[in-house]
C-alpha cells in the first residue's frame, strides 16, 4: 500500500488514471471525487458519518450506455489513517440491464500507484467481440 498524503494527490492520480466521472462516497455523499470525499469527511468530522476499520467505500460508473444496456460499476476500498489515503482494493463489474452479474474483476493489496487505468479496467470486463469472418457459402442450390 502506497500512501497519499492528501486528498488532492489522490484525486490528481486516479483523474490522471480517467477516473473522471461522478463517485459516490459511503453510499451517500454523490458529486465528482474530490467532492464527494470533502462531503464525507465533513460529515465524519460532525459525527454524521461512520467508518468501519477506517475504511471508505468509493463507487462509480466507468461506462454507462442508458437503463437498457450493460454498463461497467467499480468499487474502490480505501483506507483512511491521520489524514493519509490508501487505496487497498478494487473491484470492477460488468452488469446487465437487470442489474444481474455478467463479468467481474477484483484486486486486493493494490495501491494507487499499480491500480489499472479506467480503460483498461473496461477492457478487463469487457465482452468479447466474435471476430470471424463470415462463411461464404459456396455451394448454390
Amino acid at each position: 500500500m502506497t500512501a497519499i498524503s492528501d486528498i488532492n494527490t489522490f484525486v490528481k492520480i486516479l483523474s490522471e488514471k480517467g477516473y473522471t466521472g461522478y463517485f459516490q462516497t459511503q453510499g451517500g455523499h454523490s458529486g465528482k471525487l474530490k467532492e464527494s470525499l470533502e462531503s464525507y469527511f465533513e460529515s465524519f468530522k460532525k459525527g454524521l458519518e461512520s467508518q468501519k476499520n477506517n475504511m471508505i467505500s468509493l463507487s462509480c460508473y466507468l461506462q454507462w450506455k442508458g437503463e437498457d444496456k450493460p454498463r461497467v460499476e467499480c468499487t474502490f476500498e480505501v483506507k483512511s489513517l491521520n489524514g493519509k489515503l490508501f487505496l487497498s482494493a478494487m473491484e470492477v463489474s460488468r452488469k446487465d440491464q437487470f442489474g444481474q452479474l455478467l463479468k467481474q474483476a477484483k484486486w486486493d493489496q493494490l495501491s494507487i500507484v499499480n491500480a489499472p487505468k479506467a480503460a483498461e479496467a473496461i477492457a478487463m470486463v469487457s465482452e468479447m467481440r466474435n471476430r470471424k469472418a463470415k462463411r461464404v457459402n459456396r455451394f448454390k442450390s
